[in-house]
Parts: C-alpha cells; structure tokens; sequence
C-alpha cells in the first residue's frame, strides 16, 4: 500500500467512496462529486478510476440486486478497504502537516 500515491481525482473519488458508504456506484459518486465540488465528471473517467483504484486494493466492489427500474441490470458498488483508509488517512496527515507549516502572515493579509 505505501508505495501508492492518490492522484487527485482519485483522491476525490475514494474520499466519495468513503462518504456514500454502502451506496457508491459510478453514476452516484458522480453526481456527489458534481453536488459537492461543483465538477463535471464523465462516467469514462469515474469507470476508469474506479478501476485503477480496485487494482490498488483501495476499493473492493460487487453487484448489487437486479431491479425493475434498470431492466434487470445490477449496480455495481464499491466500498473503500482498509488500505483505502490508511491511504486517506495518510495524505489528509500529509496535507494538514503542510497546511500546518504555512506561516500565519501568509494568510493575514488576504
């Protein structure tokens, strides 16, 4: 696990992983993300990322029940692992202790 590092994007999409807790699945945390941040995502990049994130072991996903409303197709949901955890607990340590360093005057006269 230590040898990942979080991109961005992928930041964004295991942090909405994580928020939605149960209920993630590609259309969902795009629209979370698009609620949240005001940013446009397209379902290649989240398929994309999602992807990459499981091959990490950051996510795990599996189908969800059939319904009536998506004709008898399934969702498929993810849900951050403990690696997924550990990582975003490691880069929120890392940008807090940046965040930390950064001189008061910096900011005072904004």
């Amino acid at each position: 696990m230590s040898q990942f590092h979080l991109g961005e994007f992928e930041e964004i999409v295991l942090l909405t992983v994580a928020i939605l807790n149960g209920e993630a699945y590609g259309v969902n945390i795009i629209t979370e993300i698009e609620d949240r941040l005001n940013r446009k995502v397209s379902l290649g990049a989240m398929q994309t990322v999602l992807k990459r994130l499981e091959e990490k072991d950051l996510v795990k996903s599996e189908f969800g029940e059939t319904t009536k409303v998506r004709g008898g197709k399934r969702k498929r949901l993810y849900e951050i692992t403990a690696s997924g955890r550990q990582i975003l607990n490691r880069t929120r340590a890392q940008r807090n202790s940046l965040w930390d360093a950064i001189p008061k005057v910096v900011f005072k006269f904004s």
